[in-house]
């Protein structure tokens, strides 16, 4: 037996004293840089992503070292700096060893009604154009512009694409003048929007003219249900959130990913006003106390028109006795377009959905009831309060009620947003609103909701196009987002485009999505899909996925299953 002799309490620690903490350290320069970035800036944690973007604005990527020295700055680990810097795909991490690129990116949307445009073979031909220039080009998801299509984005510019001569054009003027945006589109500005009557009906929420009571029957009465996609009673909504403990947030979701949708950004573009006047007697009817709008980061040139109508704004008394109103920049993550992805990217986290129960409703943001709206409901509050419920219920078609503005693209003569009767069947909507169909086109098949809401064959163009319309076919409307397509497109190429960029756009955090968007896309990449494996896949993402995008991304290829079958064996036949 081996003896165990005791260590006396005396003897000396031989082990060596750590000159370091473990880990990568901190860079002197770096971090005088940071602190010089962030200037007087706060260090709360929840703005992790704000100042994620002040480093890459400011070096064009994110460089290792800075990383470092931000997590110093705000005090936060390493791990969770680099968590949520690598989670977002506009922010890219480089090593200092890493090639410097100081190429100008050209990035072009190449999602479905950009893809139908050709966007694929300007890529292509774009890269061999400027091989030998100082212009890299990039196929990116949807930046929406569905409209313009094929759309592309210049570094931090928006930039609608028309031709090569535009693109080398706008080459040379970024090199010059990087910020475009600043004249570009003409809007409805605060004294201009006030000189019409604007902000009148807040002043009298705020005097007491109006009673919140009446304004939350007003939105039940009405039947305005949210706009985003969920389409969730409005007013059953304010009722909710205001009966839960104060203090209560709001939280308002501009961050329009879906592919084909693109009507936040055109009425913003057009009257941000109107919009903010909703927002805030939204607000003051549910006893707010603080407001964060979330704005997709593809949105340069909406960005610059809030930060400065928000600025006319709050120097100005109607903001007397208003909630505190916090403007946060997506960072391009089409998953941030479900509300408590988006909560946690406005805590400054990763965009991952949370699990419900709790709802948002009762614990959202910061832990908080939260009162959280798609920009388009609240842009129709000033609108439903002077013209009456009866004026919203009025309208519609084929049994329906209100309005809708439907986001319009592809072989249609008039793309663009087209607002509506809610109900109107899509031959309706391309004849009357839309301009009808591209000459040479007819109409073969439509996307009545975007990616995820499923693919129709011409002969259901007849199918009222509203809330619960369109679930019997195994679609529904979403946002509204409307893709059609034309004998000269197929139902698979949609399915494929789809998947792609889900696929492209899963968090990852659970199997169902981020195993499922991966492998079916590789069946249904093959000329012959393997159709009982497909269902099967699809069965599962739909029944364990955590939100909605694993759950409706099988939407596009049960619909070619079932409606386009002839594709399927008209592939299968050419490759027997």
């Amino acid at each position: 037996m081996i003896p165990i002799i005791p260590i006396s309490a005396s003897a000396p620690n031989k082990q060596r004293k750590r000159q370091f903490a473990k880990g990568r350290q901190t860079d002197v320069a770096a971090l005088q840089q940071i602190q010089e970035l962030l200037g007087q800036a706060s260090r709360q944690k929840d703005l992790l992503i704000e100042h994620l973007h002040k480093i890459n604005d400011h070096f064009g990527h994110l460089p290792v070292t800075h990383l470092v020295a931000l997590a110093q700055e705000m005090r936060l680990a390493q791990a969770e700096v680099f968590e949520v810097a690598s989670f977002y795909h506009h922010f890219e991490i480089r090593t200092e060893e890493a090639v410097e690129d100081s190429r100008l990116r050209l990035r072009v949307c190449d999602s479905l009604s950009c893809e139908m445009a050709g966007a694929n073979q300007l890529i292509e031909k774009l890269g061999l154009h400027f091989a030998d220039k100082n212009l890299k080009i990039e196929p990116v998801p949807c930046i929406g512009r569905c409209e313009q299509a094929p759309a592309a984005c210049l570094e931090q510019n928006e930039l609608p694409f028309a031709s090569i001569a535009t693109v080398e054009a706008a080459m040379q003027n970024a090199i010059i003048t990087p910020q475009l945006n600043d004249d570009r589109i003409a809007h409805l500005d605060f004294d201009n929007y006030q000189a019409q009557g604007g902000y009148q009906i807040l002043q009298d929420c705020m005097q007491g003219k109006i009673d919140k009571e009446s304004l939350f029957k007003l939105m039940e009465d009405s039947g305005l249900r949210g706009l985003g996609g969920a389409g969730f009673p409005a007013g059953r909504k304010w009722r909710l959130v205001a009966a839960e403990a104060a203090p209560r947030l709001m939280a308002v979701n501009i961050d329009e990913g879906e592919p084909g949708t693109f009507k936040d950004r055109t009425y913003l573009e057009k009257n941000p006003h109107q919009f903010l006047e909703g927002m805030l007697i939204a607000a003051w009817v549910v006893g707010i106390s603080e407001i964060y709008i979330y704005l997709r980061d593809e949105y340069h040139a909406c960005r610059q028109i809030l930060e400065a109508e928000l600025n006319q704004l709050r120097r100005s008394t109607l903001m007397q006795n208003q909630p505190r109103i916090h403007l946060r920049r997506g960072a391009g993550a089409y998953i941030c377009g479900e509300e408590s992805a988006m909560i946690e990217s406005i805590e400054g986290k990763r965009g991952l959905p949370r699990l419900r129960p709790p709802y948002v409703a009762q614990v959202g943001l910061f832990g908080r009831p939260t009162l959280e709206h798609n920009f388009e409901t609240l842009y129709w509050v000033t609108t439903l309060i002077q013209k009456g419920a009866q004026w919203f219920t009025s309208e519609g078609r084929n049994g329906r009620t209100g309005v809708r503005s439907f986001s319009v693209s592809g072989r249609v003569k008039k793309p663009g947003v087209h607002l509506a009767p809610a109900g109107i069947s899509l031959t309706e909507l391309i004849n009357e609103f839309a301009g009808g169909m591209l000459v040479g086109h007819e109409l073969y098949a439509y996307l009545p909701g975007g990616a995820s809401g499923g693919i129709l064959p011409a002969s259901l163009a007849h199918v009222p196009l509203d809330f619960d319309t369109l679930q019997p076919y195994g679609c529904f409307i979403g946002s509204a987002a409307i893709i059609v397509l034309s004998q000269h497109d197929s139902a698979v190429m949609a399915a494929r485009n789809t998947m792609a960029f889900f696929k492209h756009e899963s968090c990852g955090q659970c199997t169902p999505c981020r195993a499922g968007t991966a492998r079916a896309l590789e069946i249904i990449e093959k000329e012959v899909w393997d159709i009982p494996l497909l269902e099967d896949l699809s069965q599962v993402m739909r029944d364990a996925s955590i939100c909605g995008l694993g759950q409706a991304a099988p939407n596009p290829v049960d619909c070619v299953i079932k409606y386009f079958p002839h594709e399927l064996i008209k592939n299968q036949g050419a490759q027997t």
